[in-house]
């Protein structure tokens, strides 16, 4: 199956006083085929959140997408997009929704306007059938008496509420893959897995294909077909989750599952990784979890490369060289 988005060396920068400039996303490359769900997992600070408003060309000045980056929509340069041609991608075949609903929603609006004006802004149709267009997004994501919701104001729902309308205005454009940055940040743990089971029958209804960026891998066995780990940058290791469930291979991914609390088994004291991100103008040379690794490689003063460690699985550590 071809991928529908292919991301290569994706590299994004920003100045600074010391260094000149930074790279909070350094030389990011995945795939995501149609009709599946790409998990993006790491800590805060890692570049998770960075690397999806590069996919969109959204990122904050000053910060700019560095050349050699190439992000491309089922053969479309997206990076190469401008005016009309870049509008038709943000919101239309690429649909995105942020951490906070709160902040997201425009708090002196109706929520029946935020959803139309979607609607109106990729598609020509009337006021009326945009309106039945709102009602049916809102019917479609779960929210009782969608007719009346449309009156509603931001602040007079809940935050489940909340991001079920994030989640039918990303809709209202017929994404081919819709980005979930942190779709349960700050929702109580049941609301959490109603907006997760709520996602992954829409990627199946509709036949999108979704990447999921999160922090928490408790929520990506089962609703993600690959897995991506993201420390200080980089992907450092990338396997489809049911290997890497099974045989997590770089050390960052086995302490994010030592310290992943279990509800079976033996009861185990949660190990936490030592230390935390660096920040981008202080990565440390070489392999940049090389502070934190419990295991001194001769060679982690020397960046290494990201290698296969089986089908479909690499990693960005030396281990994987002694491993063949």
């Amino acid at each position: 199956m071809s991928a529908l988005l292919e991301v290569h060396d994706l590299r994004v920068s920003f100045p600074d006083r010391v260094a000149g400039r930074i790279h909070p996303v350094d030389g990011v490359s995945f795939d995501i085929e149609r009709g599946k769900t790409l998990a993006l997992v790491g800590e805060s600070g890692c570049g998770k959140s960075l690397t999806s408003l590069a996919l969109l060309r959204l990122v904050p000045p000053p910060g700019r997408i560095d050349g050699g980056s190439a992000v491309s929509l089922d053969g479309t340069d997206v990076l190469a997009l401008k005016g009309d041609a870049l509008r038709q991608v943000r919101g239309r075949r690429i649909a995105m929704i942020f951490q906070d609903p709160m902040t997201s929603l425009n708090p002196v609006f109706r929520i029946g306007d935020q959803i139309t004006e979607v609607i109106h802004a990729h598609f020509d149709v009337s006021r009326q059938d945009a309106r039945a267009q709102a009602v049916a997004l809102l019917q479609e994501v779960g929210i009782p008496d969608p007719a009346e919701r449309l009156r509603a104001y931001p602040h007079q729902l809940s935050g489940g509420m909340r991001q079920r309308v994030m989640i039918a205005i990303a809709l209202a454009g017929q994404p081919e893959l819709l980005i979930a940055d942190e779709p349960t940040t700050a929702l109580d743990v049941t609301v959490q897995a109603q907006i997760l089971e709520l996602l992954d029958h829409l990627r199946q209804s509709r036949g999108m294909a979704m990447l999921l960026i999160t922090h928490d891998l408790g929520i990506v066995a089962g609703r993600a077909d690959h897995v991506a780990v993201m420390y200080a940058g980089q992907i450092i290791e990338s396997a489809p989750t049911a290997q890497l469930f099974e045989h997590p291979s770089h050390p960052y991914t086995v302490g994010l599952f030592g310290s992943v609390p279990r509800l079976t088994g033996p009861v185990e004291r949660l190990t936490p990784i030592a230390g935390t991100v660096p920040p981008p103008n202080a990565w440390p040379e070489g392999c940049r979890f090389r502070p934190r690794c419990p295991i001194k490689h001769p060679k982690s003063a020397t960046m290494p490369p990201l290698l296969a460690v089986g089908p479909g699985h690499a990693m960005r550590c030396w281990l994987a060289e002694d491993e063949r």
